[in-house]
């Protein structure tokens, strides 16, 4: 994987993955962390260039973590910020996010829009559950199963991409098996992936061809169209589901 290509590819775009502004603060409504009196600190995990992390900034009276792999994500999230007034709440951190150097017990809530897939669900929660205090908020969005019946071609297709999908039930269970108590939960609608996420990944694709004329760019992109077209056709079996939930033990 030709992480250079991956990140010129996503650098300028709002999201790196299917969401919503209106989705992040729905989440936050389940939550309950804005009728926290306290300052809140935070880590967005996985955030990209940012988009959940200023609506995180915005609504919240908190300190905001924003952790990606990514030094050109981060750059574009501290332009943002600085545009939007915010840059006095957010601090950006370049690590992976299985390497993580908050202490214990140290985070109110950990925040990780369609980036826990890069551990894997059940490593994730098990791994980010030490850093959250007691009644500390855990909040995902993941690729979910939407019934138990779908078409050979997208079961195949993402049993190879990514094994862990699964309904929302059993990722609710893995959850509560951690320790944690659901507080919400509801899948992405159509529009976070038509809209948001793939149209301004389709408006950008032929610059990028044009910017990257190498066999490994025209694989990437024949790969992210392939994922596009499967979307077309059978997205009402799957979506990122948000899961919101609380430690509590």
């Amino acid at each position: 994987m030709n992480f250079d290509l991956i990140v010129d590819f996503f650098k300028g775009l709002k999201r790196q993955g299917p969401g919503s502004a209106e989705c992040t603060k729905r989440a936050l409504d389940l939550s309950g962390l804005a009728d926290r009196s306290d300052p809140l600190k935070i880590a967005d995990i996985g955030c990209g260039t940012g988009a959940s992390t200023l609506v995180l900034a915005e609504e919240l009276d908190a300190h905001i973590t924003a952790v990606d792999l990514f030094d050109r994500f981060l750059d574009s999230l501290t332009d943002n910020a600085e545009k939007q007034g915010l840059n006095q709440k957010i601090d950006t951190l370049t690590c992976s996010m299985d390497s993580l150097p908050f202490s214990q017990s140290s985070l109110d809530a950990i925040w990780s829009e369609g980036a826990i897939y890069n551990m894997g669900f059940e490593k994730g929660i098990r791994y980010f559950k030490p850093f959250l205090k007691t009644g500390g908020i855990l909040a995902v969005s993941e690729i979910t199963w939407l019934s138990k019946d779908r078409p050979i071609e997208i079961s195949r297709y993402w049993n190879k991409n990514y094994p862990e999908i699964a309904l929302a039930s059993e990722k609710i269970s893995q959850l509560e098996d951690q320790g944690f108590r659901l507080k919400g939960y509801f899948p992405l609608p159509e529009n976070c992936w038509r809209k948001q996420y793939y149209e301004p990944m389709l408006n950008q694709m032929d610059e990028f061809l044009a910017r990257h004329q190498t066999s490994e760019a025209e694989e990437f992109i024949a790969a992210e169209t392939e994922e596009i077209e499967l979307y077309k056709k059978h997205h009402h079996f799957y979506s990122y589901g948000f899961y919101v939930a609380e430690k509590i033990e």
